[in-house]
């Protein structure tokens, strides 16, 4: 049967796909310690379970709005006016099936076969194949030489006169680093300058640790507010990735098209998920926090211990739930051979920095117990103290 060359192109997401593996090993009975998801390991808090049951029980089981019910959009609005002292309206807001949708429908808006949009690598996985689909051209700035913050120098060698836009992830995954205030105004500079769209992914924006603070970055460019599109979701804050729910928002015409786009797609999300979200963005700050302190105590040993290991550097990832160790150093510097080494001898999974366009370097996720965390950290010294 013939394939499109669209899908024959594309790859698979490598996150997901070690996932599959690892866990497959582990069923056959191996024991495996797996690093590579980057899923919260709470349950979900108390109010979102609630909401959802009482919607239930009220019968809220049918289409909803295609851009979702009136309430979650409009809670929202209140977050986001609370947090960022951001002024939205229930229609600038779209509801999805999760935050990779609203990528999608974002790029598919945005992206003309043959323009171009800038990545910044380290670079989560979906990115590019999303770009891809839409037609475009991946571009990507390389800040591993600048301690993983873009500088203007680099981004203005990369542009040219196809470059439309760039997706802008802060706190990164895979690396946690944090833009601060002066780099989201060079970006928002450089958006002004050339005529760039910018989405603004912050899905970790809740999780952040030490002195770090995310900025939003409306807060430091109000004035490009029309080229801005902010992508969040319920999964990483909220510890709710089943419950598949992501948000955008963005000036009214944008979020319209995106819709059209979705009654295409999937339609409505799910009615039961919206209003889990709706009591989890109302009501779950106690528990984001309780979670945040978790992770940042898990941070902390996680630093520690790879600290006490041989070849490998890292550096303080300041948000999100993962470290980015570079490997380079190691007799085995080659990563995707490194992680396969790793998983097939020490029953440790992990994602290749290959993956996010930084060979030489491998992601570890610590949103994990902390016995899986000492306990995979000493398979892993064990393992480079044998190579």
């Amino acid at each position: 049967m013939k394939m499109s060359k669209r899908i024959l192109e594309i790859q698979p997401s490598a996150t997901i796909s070690i996932s599959a593996k690892a866990k497959k090993m582990k069923a056959e009975g191996k024991p495996v310690i797996s690093f590579s998801l980057g899923e919260p390991d709470f349950n979900s808090p108390e109010c979102a379970s609630k909401a959802a049951i009482d919607a239930i029980r009220r019968g809220e089981s049918h289409y909803t709005l295609n851009s979702g019910i009136l309430e979650l959009r409009q809670e929202v609005c209140n977050y986001y006016k609370r947090r960022f002292g951001l002024d939205y309206a229930p229609d600038e807001v779209l509801i999805a099936s999760g935050a990779k949708p609203l990528l999608y429908e974002a790029l598919q808006m945005l992206v003309d076969p043959g323009d171009e949009v800038l990545l910044f690598s380290p670079a989560w996985v979906s990115y590019v194949e999303q770009v891809h689909l839409a037609g475009g051209k991946d571009v990507i700035v390389d800040t591993l030489k600048t301690d993983l913050i873009p500088t203007k120098k680099a981004i203005e060698a990369v542009l040219s006169d196809k470059t439309v836009g760039m997706i802008v992830n802060s706190p990164s995954n895979p690396s946690g680093a944090i833009y601060d205030e002066e780099t989201l105004k060079m970006i928002a500079d450089v958006a002004r300058e050339k005529d760039l769209w910018i989405i603004f992914d912050e899905i970790y924006e809740r999780l952040v640790y030490g002195h770090a603070k995310h900025v939003n970055i409306l807060n430091v460019a109000p004035d490009i507010r029309d080229r801005v599109i902010i992508v969040n979701g319920a999964s990483k804050a909220y510890a709710m990735t089943g419950w598949r729910i992501g948000y955008a928002l963005a000036p009214k015409p944008l979020i319209a098209k995106m819709n059209t786009l979705q009654t295409h797609l999937t339609s409505n999300a799910s009615s039961i998920a919206q209003w889990a979200a709706w009591g989890a963005i109302k009501d779950a700050d106690p528990d984001v926090e309780k979670m945040r302190k978790a992770f940042e105590e898990r941070r902390s040993v996680i630093l520690e211990l790879v600290r006490q290991m041989p070849y490998v550097t890292v550096r303080d990832p300041e948000g999100a739930f993962y470290i980015f160790i570079d490997i380079r150093e190691t007799p085995v510097p080659d990563d995707m051979k490194f992680c396969e080494k790793l998983l097939e001898e020490k029953f440790v999974a992990a994602v290749p920095g290959t993956a996010f366009f930084a060979p030489g370097f491998v992601r570890f996720s610590y949103a994990c117990s902390m016995e899986n965390i000492r306990e995979g950290m000493g398979r892993l010294k064990d393992f480079l103290k044998a190579l």
